[in-house]
């Protein structure tokens, strides 16, 4: 018998800095969607039972990765069996498509699809809040990712609470590829100077949230090269924003059309870069 779960990317469609917090991290505020519905973009985790716990890493975006106990779908297999006080052996294969390091949050969404699929491949019975437990000792994106939809996240995103779906409009995400590691970007944003502590105030029904993202000059700072994706989104008409540390941009346009135009212009200036239309 064996179980598939899917794992998508997410996109932060606004990243407020609120502060730096006694324990060394930050104080956020965002809102994230999860990109559901875009195969390129979504890494599928495959389980089955067997003798001992193994992991094996394919696709078009995996190589260079670990599949040891450093890598997050073992260690959410691993607190799975801590819950459970049993070993829980398995066979995972794992087919990545989302980039390492470009802020879509593919190794969180891969932990989160390892809950769902080992809470029940093996008839566990985690409830939500136990699962959300679990994916918020992870890392601060992984509980968005058990949720799914559009997300509000506090503390350090952690803390999630489910929101009212807002329409995307028609978007482009490049990836140069380029990796900028995100302690890296935290670590510079005094020396860009914090932004003004604004949280989200209340949104009318259906209304978007801000397109903002805090840690841009950080990220800009640590990674030069980033300023040129925005500048070539620019150019097409579009509305660029970093998502998360980066280094992937997501631009919005006024229409799907601008939007397919601006994707083929950057196809043939910038072959190297990855393009996606959401």
């Amino acid at each position: 018998m064996s179980a598939t779960a899917l794992a998508p990317a997410k996109l932060n469609r606004f990243l407020a800095v609120l502060g730096r917090r006694a324990d060394g991290f930050h104080e956020l505020e965002l809102v994230t969607t999860v990109l559901d519905g875009v195969p390129e973009l979504t890494d599928i985790l495959e389980a089955e039972p067997a003798e001992a716990l193994s992991l094996a890493i394919s696709g078009p975006t995996g190589e260079g990765l670990e599949a040891d106990e450093s890598n997050l779908v073992v260690r959410a297999w691993r607190l799975l069996e801590a819950a459970a006080r049993r070993p829980l052996p398995a066979a995972l294969r794992l087919v990545k498509r989302i980039p390492h390091g470009a802020g879509l949050g593919g190794g969180s969404s891969d932990a989160a699809a390892a809950l769902r699929l080992g809470n029940g491949l093996f008839g566990l019975g985690l409830d939500d809040a136990e699962l959300l437990d679990l994916a918020a000792r992870l890392g601060s994106d992984v509980p968005l990712f058990l949720l799914g939809g559009t997300v509000l996240g506090l503390g350090r995103g952690e803390r999630v609470f489910p929101l009212r779906p807002v329409p995307l409009e028609p978007l482009l995400l490049a990836h140069p590829g380029l990796h900028v590691p995100t302690p890296n970007v935290y670590c510079a944003l005094p020396e860009v100077g914090y932004p003004s502590p604004a949280p989200l105030g209340s949104l009318p029904e259906g209304a978007a949230p801000p397109w903002r993202n805090d840690l841009t000059d950080a990220a800009i700072r640590v990674c030069p090269p980033l300023a040129e994706v925005r500048e070539a989104l620019r150019g097409t008409g579009g509305e660029p924003l970093l998502c998360g540390s980066g280094s992937c941009w997501a631009a919005h346009y006024a229409s799907s059309s601008a939007r397919d135009a601006a994707r083929i212009a950057l196809r043939a200036a910038r072959p190297d870069w990855s393009l996606w239309a959401v």
